[in-house]
């Protein structure tokens, strides 16, 4: 995905409107299509950062992440690497009971979700469960020392 096109498109508009004024009011246009490139470039980076993090949180496993070349960035879909989490032992058995008490809208996701994968609310939050606990329960991280994310200059 090429950001220029999209921030010439907003300089090009700027230009547009500045037209129906005087020249002080054109000479003001030029320098802010000027200055609102970079700026520009970075909110499109922001928006596209939150779609991601939002379509990943969607998602039933792997994430999307956004990979720049030069300036360009790119949205790309990452299959989890982690296995699958082992059945329990026999030890394990599931014998222990919790009472969770949810907001309604997430106990509608919650169920919406096991609905879309054909499994119980029960089964589909035992997985969830279980696979945030086996990745540590923080954050996304990339595999090794990669770095997710955009940075500013």
């Amino acid at each position: 995905m090429q950001l220029r096109q999209f921030i010439e498109g907003l300089q090009a508009d700027l230009e547009e409107i500045a037209a129906v004024g005087d020249d002080a009011v054109g000479e003001a246009a030029r320098r802010l299509t000027a200055a609102v490139g970079a700026s520009a470039g970075l909110r499109l980076l922001d928006a596209l950062t939150e779609a991601a993090l939002e379509l990943s949180s969607q998602l039933p496993s792997g994430h999307v992440e956004i990979r720049m070349s030069g300036q360009d960035p790119s949205l790309l879909y990452v299959e989890d690497e982690r296995q699958a989490p082992a059945p329990p032992a026999a030890e394990d058995a599931l014998v222990a009971r919790i009472s969770l008490r949810l907001p309604e809208g997430l106990k509608v996701a919650i169920e919406a979700a096991a609905t879309r994968e054909g499994v119980s609310v029960n089964s589909w939050l035992v997985r969830s469960l279980a696979r945030a606990v086996s990745s540590g329960g923080g954050g996304r991280r990339g595999p090794g020392n990669r770095l997710t994310g955009f940075g500013r200059s």
